[in-house]
């Protein structure tokens, strides 16, 4: 196995940790956190705050870098306008995350912790990524 599988697995492993103990891979949690008129729970806030404060610094230091700290490519976004598909996919994470609510990172997690629901979600996540593939080849 080399270098940059087992930092892929450490770094997986250290996320799911982390959405397991956040509690963001708990639906009821996340739904609390979207009910803003409700019971609304704005633990989730301070865990996306953490988020950003741990990426942002990351990303600034990989824009200036010409390759990863393991010697592979860095694949950053080059886009910078909103289109519609943007905008558009935007809505359906949304609508899912708050339906489900799971995204696909905690939707995975909960799978393997055998929580309700979340293999359902991530074999209709799972169905949607096949669809999208199905209709980006039509079009292109």
């Amino acid at each position: 196995m080399n270098k940059v599988t087992v930092s892929a697995f450490v770094s997986g492993l250290i996320f799911s940790v982390g959405l397991l103990l956040s509690g963001m891979a708990n639906p009821e949690k996340v739904l609390g956190f979207l009910d803003l008129f409700g019971a609304w729970d704005p633990s989730l806030a301070l865990v996306m705050g953490g988020a950003i404060a741990v990426g942002l610094p990351a990303f600034t230091l990989a824009r200036k870098r010409e390759s990863a700290l393991l010697g592979g490519e860095i694949h950053l976004p080059t886009k910078r306008s909103l289109d519609r598909r943007l905008v558009l996919g935007s809505l359906a994470f949304g609508v899912g995350w708050g339906l489900a609510g799971f995204c696909p990172g905690p939707g995975i997690v909960a799978t393997g912790a055998l929580q309700p629901g979340a293999a359902v979600f991530v074999l209709a996540m799972l169905a949607g990524m096949f669809v999208f593939r199905i209709l980006e080849q039509r079009t292109h």
